[in-house]
């Protein structure tokens, strides 16, 4: 089904968001379950690192990290991460994962950014974020990580978007994000950044359906097709072109949907719904599939191992 999100509220805030069953909206693409995690987990931060899959953070204050093979369908613990974090964001550049701010405790924002080498098992610190905050999202475009929304302290939104350079090892502070917000997700298409979706300080009653691009070239945001199904404590994965963005959650439960959105053709469609709704979760693509991993089957704190990979094609 082809959904262009003309009829909806675009930058405005849903309050009741209705959730649709798998029964409900079936849609292309396929499901599979692939092993599950060690350790049940939410609010976790993921990417991808050279064909592998790795999870870091996560509520109870989560120290291990560890890394799935999709080739061999296992997963590995790996050296734990200097600092217990959850609501971290994660990004991969040059073969490195890092972990970017997040929350230290309950809820204390970080500015510390972790470099982790799979070679060789090991995290170092590297220069902190000059804006402190939990619940963001990052992306990558030319090497370079661009560090977006979030809470920051004192538990109200900042639209910083700041961008760290690995190869020199300092941030830049660019375009602010038009909508701040926190619990979104970004995703990275032809050099250009998409952030999509989340909520107002940290409340899910206040889900957003808000797209804005990121054009580095110019500097500036352009507001795009709203996600259809506002909704917070999502994941985003980019495959063949398209943002694919998974579950979420809202007062009245969690989400299943699945909807991708097309930059050329600034439009989004709806795809097979995940058999399990949750938040908090993560998203990574690898060989042509997403491997949808962790995060809270019901709204708040709960927890899973889930490792469930989606087929686009």
């Amino acid at each position: 089904m082809r959904l262009t999100g003309q009829a909806s509220l675009g930058m405005g805030v849903i309050v009741s968001a209705l959730l649709v069953t798998a029964s409900a909206a079936q849609g292309p693409g396929r499901w599979t379950s692939a092993a599950p995690m060690p350790e049940a987990r939410t609010e976790v931060a993921v990417s991808e690192v050279r064909g592998k899959v790795y999870v870091v953070g996560g509520f109870g204050g989560s120290r291990p990290l560890f890394e799935f093979d999709p080739d061999m369908n296992q997963w590995k613990v790996r050296a734990p991460l200097p600092l217990a974090l959850h609501h971290a964001g994660a990004a991969a550049v040059g073969g490195k994962l890092y972990v970017v701010g997040g929350y230290a405790g309950r809820w204390s924002p970080v500015d510390g950014v972790f470099e982790y080498d799979p070679a060789a098992d090991r995290w170092r610190e590297r220069a902190r974020m000059p804006t402190a905050r939990g619940a963001l999202a990052v992306g990558v475009i030319d090497g370079k990580i661009h560090a977006i929304g979030g809470v920051g302290i004192g538990g109200r939104n900042t639209g910083a978007h700041e961008v760290y350079d690995p190869a020199g090892d300092r941030w830049t502070q660019v375009a602010p994000l038009p909508t701040p917000r926190d619990h979104l997700a970004v995703g990275v298409v032809a050099g250009r950044l998409y952030a999509i979706g989340g909520r107002v300080d940290g409340s899910y009653a206040r889900n957003l359906q808000t797209n804005e691009g990121y054009d580095p070239s110019t500097d500036r945001w352009r507001r795009r097709a709203p996600l259809p199904t506002a909704r917070s404590g999502i994941a985003a994965a980019v495959l063949d072109g398209k943002i694919f963005v998974f579950g979420g959650e809202a007062p009245t439960g969690t989400f299943n949907q699945v909807e991708a959105y097309d930059p050329t053709t600034d439009a989004w469609t709806a795809w097979a719904p995940m058999p399990t709704a949750r938040h908090g979760l993560g998203a990574a693509a690898v060989g042509g599939r997403i491997f949808v991993v962790s995060g809270g089957p019901s709204p708040g704190g709960s927890y899973s191992a889930l490792n469930e990979v989606f087929t686009p094609r």
